[in-house]
């Protein structure tokens, strides 16, 4: 019976005893990199951030105090078509400003389907400028018997602007003017006085800037390096590939 217990035994001692070498053996020694440093890296300028494009405001002289809540009734539409379409025309117009004057240019901020009111005078020219680059499709003017419209233009290249001239030939003369370009359309009022004149009028164009700057936003994220200051040759995982060559690998 004993014998049998030891011989029972011993595989269970020899196990343990190999166990207990095992776990004494120290681990392999792993070779470190040295560390350096971090150093932080310049950010790249950020790009223009576009938070809203403009909305169409109400025009000078359309600014008015909030009624009273007694007040605050519905206003019947006339039911004369032409008094509508009076009442329309005269909330489109434009007057010039003193504000709006850079020298003698008389310059507005752009809106579609505003009348800008332009004074001119007899034996003066008026000079109406257009964007920049714009080209001139089409000059129509209600009156062409009393009123001169020519065109020319300025600058060359990316700097090309075309200017429309008018000169009536007697105070006292009311018309309107329709310009269309490649971009847009300008609807003006003319009107003739004996001494009244405006030199030059222009437009300033606060869409055609904000969409300018959304495009260089989108150039400059686009063109920004996803791994700047990254350099893979220094990248070490300590995972190496042997063996045979796969397909995969």
């Amino acid at each position: 019976m004993n014998d049998l217990f030891r011989k029972s035994a011993l595989p269970v001692i020899l196990l343990a005893l190999a166990g207990c070498a095992t776990q004494g053996k120290p681990p392999p020694t792993i070779s470190l990199d040295e560390p350096v440093q971090a150093q932080p890296l310049p950010e790249p300028p950020a790009p223009v951030e576009v938070v809203a494009v403009p909305e169409v405001l109400p025009m000078p002289a359309q600014l008015k105090p909030l009624p009273e809540a007694e007040d605050a009734k519905p206003t019947p539409e006339p039911a004369d078509e032409k008094v509508r379409v009076s009442r329309a025309n005269a909330e489109a117009r434009v007057a010039p400003t003193r504000e709006g004057y850079v020298n003698a240019i008389q310059v507005w901020p752009f809106t579609d389907g505003a009348l800008y009111q332009v004074y001119a005078a007899v034996g003066r020219v008026t000079v109406i400028s257009l964007q920049p680059g714009e080209e001139l499709v089409t000059v129509a003017a209600g009156d062409t018997v009393r009123w001169i419209v020519g065109d020319t233009s300025s600058g060359s290249g990316a700097d090309l602007r075309v200017n429309v001239l008018v000169k009536p030939i007697r105070s006292g003369l009311k018309t309107n003017l329709v310009i269309t370009t490649n971009r847009r359309t300008y609807l003006l009022e003319l009107a003739s006085t004996e001494k009244t004149w405006m030199a030059s009028v222009s437009w300033e164009y606060p869409r055609d800037r904000m969409l300018a700057l959304q495009r260089q936003a989108q150039a400059a994220s686009a063109a920004a390096p996803v791994d700047s200051g990254l350099s893979l040759e220094n990248l070490r995982f300590r995972y190496a590939i042997s063996g045979s060559n796969p397909p995969w690998k």
